[in-house]
């Protein structure tokens, strides 16, 4: 069974910042796509951002470019979300998520995911 498992929310106020982590134990990162997804209460599952197995050109939604920025250290097995700037809106369940191809497509079903951690903005 491949664990993913995520951590660094919690309670921010507007204008903060957050850095998710995402870590896999009993298997290596290096060579999966791995993604953040968010799911706030009531509303559908949104990809946030994604990051190739190469860690090159990742991408974003457009609800989060400038903001939220995704980065792998490959040494410590783990994937990032830097978040500043919260905004009320960005309130929700983050997920990471690998696709075994190495290579991010929103096409498709990733493969495996963690349990999630809680972000609320909240002043």
């Amino acid at each position: 069974q491949l664990e993913l498992v995520e951590s660094g929310g919690g309670l921010v106020q507007p204008g903060g910042s957050l850095r998710l982590s995402c870590t896999a134990s009993e298997f290596s990162l290096d060579y999966y796509a791995v993604a953040w997804f968010r799911q706030a209460p009531g509303k559908e599952r949104e990809g946030v951002s994604c990051i190739d197995y190469s860690g090159g050109r990742p991408n974003y939604a457009d609800s989060v470019k400038g903001r939220f920025t995704i980065s792998r250290d490959n040494a410590k097995n783990t994937v990032y979300l830097q978040i500043d700037s919260l905004k009320y809106e960005d309130t929700a369940v983050y997920y990471c998520a690998i696709l075994r191809s190495g290579w991010c497509d929103e096409n498709v079903d990733y493969e495996h995911w963690g349990q999630g951690t809680q972000v609320t903005v909240s002043s």
